[in-house]
């Protein structure tokens, strides 16, 4: 155990996290996660769909001293990415519709991506300065401590510890809600064997609002503060490796990584300031992929593209899937490369692409 003072240690990291490009700092102790067995439930009920990680590690998900035993305290830190100038090239909605008069003209017709992918990869931003921030403390301390750093990879539940560590509220829609920055928030995590002095937990501010919900497109959130990923448009175009249901697809609209629909509706997402991280600056896709395009990358030209970027999660095929997914919601005609698509060497580009075709031409019949 370090000989240092809670509350001057506290104060130390807050100011570290500050130097080094955090927004907001909080400190909770590490222990027990209070909603553990409310996640516990949300796994046995298969809600987390094809994503199997989420299933395994429950003892850390429950409490963070399973991944380092000698934790004390966890540090948590946000950073914003809010970019309220760079939302797409669609209306603010990002919803599916039947309406042919939202169809697109085929050679602008562009794909949205999620704000957080717009600039570079937040998991390597953030580890480099939840680094400096460790090292820092190391150095100001003069103290030996155990440490793990955990951005988004590690099992645990990183918005339950920032809730507990007062950065926020857990909003209806699962979000981590700060009452001025709002929800567009990259969260990191450093467990540490330093006692710290914890902050006070944030009031829910949610009160009877329910904006989030009712503008879901597939209903993913299928009640106040629980989500069903099978449901999401986000899970549907990163983490789902095959086939998307052919009910979701209209609802989909023109997003192709990512959605961003429930925290567009939030009020306090309206009110937040834009980001000043320059390692968060929108980059050429904020304004959208070009759908054709996009659905005739090949390995290299996909490479390319998400280099240094969140977009990595999705693969090749998956991103072209959900080009044709999209071009099937907005497409006013059929362009050829949709067409030609359909006989694609990949089954699944193939199915969805066909599935598009069809769709276009059954919304021109009623034209």
């Amino acid at each position: 155990m370090c000989s240092v003072d809670p509350h001057t240690a506290s104060q130390l990291v807050k100011q570290l996290a500050r130097r080094h490009g955090c927004d907001v700092a909080g400190i909770c102790p590490a222990g027990p996660i209070a909603r553990a067995d409310f996640y516990r439930r949300w796994v046995t009920e298969g809600r987390h769909g094809q994503m199997a990680y989420l299933a395994r590690n429950q003892e850390s998900r429950a409490d963070p001293r399973a991944l380092l035993p000698s934790a004390r305290s966890a540090i948590v830190v946000g950073v914003s990415y809010h970019q309220p100038d760079a939302q797409g090239p669609s209306d603010e909605s990002g919803t599916g519709t039947d309406d042919p008069g939202k169809a697109a003209p085929d050679a602008t017709a562009r794909g949205r991506v999620a704000m957080y992918a717009r600039g570079s990869d937040y998991h390597d931003v953030l580890r480099a300065r939840l680094r400096d921030l460790v090292g820092g403390l190391r150095e100001q301390l003069g103290v030996e401590l155990d440490s793990r750093i955990c951005v988004d990879t590690a099992p645990i539940l990183e918005r339950e510890l920032a809730a507990a560590a007062g950065l926020g509220w857990i909003g209806k829609n699962t979000m981590l809600l700060h009452p001025r920055l709002g929800s567009y928030l990259f969260l990191g995590v450093v467990l540490t064997s330093l006692d710290l002095a914890p902050d006070e937990p944030m009031p829910d501010r949610c009160g009877q609002c329910r904006r989030c919900l009712d503008a879901c497109p597939t209903q993913a959130l299928y009640q106040p503060y629980a989500v069903d990923a099978r449901l999401c448009i986000s899970y549907l175009t990163i983490e789902l490796r095959d086939r998307i249901p052919e009910n979701l697809r209209p609802k989909m609209g023109d997003w192709v990584f990512g959605c961003d629909v429930c925290q567009q509706a939030c009020p306090y997402n309206r009110k937040a300031p834009a980001a000043t991280d320059p390692a968060f600056a929108p980059n050429p896709m904020a304004r959208g992929l070009e759908l054709t395009s996009l659905l005739g990358w090949d390995q290299g030209r996909y490479k390319q593209a998400v280099r240094g970027s969140a977009m990595a999660r999705a693969r090749l095929a998956m991103m072209r899937r959900n080009a044709a997914v999209a071009l099937g919601n907005v497409a006013a005609t059929c362009p050829p490369p949709l067409a030609q698509a359909a006989d694609d060497d990949d089954p699944m580009v193939a199915e969805h692409a066909r599935w598009a075709v069809d769709r276009i031409s059954r919304r021109r019949e009623t034209q």
